[in-house]
């Protein structure tokens, strides 16, 4: 177990070894918790990027999710099958 000091500003400085026993390196996010016992959970965020679609981007995800006459034929006679059985 290490042990670490609180800082006048409220700052923790985490040992190296501690950060090598978890796969921490760099800077890297960490999420803050508390459990009801009053124990401080640290556990490292994941970050993914995050893409704002344009509206030619947007009009590709509808132009693949539309249905082929074919598809949609075979999907209106699956459902009124369904609905008779």
């Amino acid at each position: 177990m290490d042990m670490v000091k609180l800082g006048k500003k409220g700052q923790v400085s985490i040992p190296k070894s501690v950060l090598k026993r978890v796969g921490i390196s760099g800077e890297v996010p960490l999420l803050v918790e508390t459990t009801e016992d009053g124990a401080i959970v640290l556990r490292q965020a994941a970050v993914y990027p995050v893409e704002i679609y344009s509206d030619a981007r947007i009009e590709e995800f509808l132009e693949e999710d539309r249905l082929t006459p074919d598809e949609a034929r075979r999907i209106k006679a699956a459902i009124k099958k369904k609905k008779a059985a």
